[in-house]
């Protein structure tokens, strides 16, 4: 019992020296961009949006699949959408940020 209480001792402050990294949302892609909400079907991203650039197949119970845009990808379970996601853009962080 004692080596397990010094085991924990040991081993509990290893996970406070994480560094947080932090992101201004001025600087997370472009504002503009308007996305695919959620409930949207994938005829309606489609009919919006067009071919997306590379579809991903199906994975999991439910269906989970993936379609990659230029700037976003979208995640549909069946036929509808449940999440999309800017893709980073490393130039305009650059772009934005003010000398200092």
């Amino acid at each position: 019992m004692p080596r397990l209480f010094l085991l924990l001792a040991l081993l509990l402050p290893l996970g406070a020296d994480a560094d947080t990294l932090q992101i201004p949302i001025g600087q997370q892609g472009a504002s503009e961009l308007s996305l695919p909400q959620f409930g949207d079907s994938q005829r309606a991203v489609l009919e919006r949006f067009g071919l997306a650039d590379e579809e991903h197949p199906s994975v999991g119970n439910p269906p989970i699949t993936r379609w990659d845009y230029r700037e976003f990808s979208v995640y549909f379970e069946y036929k509808n959408v449940i999440n999309s996601v800017r893709h980073h853009q490393p130039g305009a962080a650059i772009q934005n940020k003010e000398p200092q």
